[in-house]
């Protein structure tokens, strides 16, 4: 289950528009709101574009996208 707050304090703190990250991750924009707001659930090569994006560690990742 993804912490979207979270999520949202990465993208914040990182200081790249979302529609920055989105294009750099290979997502739509559209669909990365839809993900974004729990619509629709992250795919794992979109976890992978998006860490890559946000430069995120790989605890960073698994606390955003692997949390319980």
């Amino acid at each position: 289950m993804t912490d979207f707050e979270k999520l949202k304090e990465a993208i914040t703190e990182s200081g790249i528009p979302v529609t920055t990250i989105a294009k750099r991750a290979g997502i739509e924009r559209a669909t990365f709101y839809n993900r974004l707001n729990g619509k629709s659930e992250f795919r794992a090569s979109e976890i992978e574009g998006i860490t890559k994006a946000l430069r995120l560690t790989k605890k960073q990742r698994d606390d955003i996208f692997f949390c319980s």
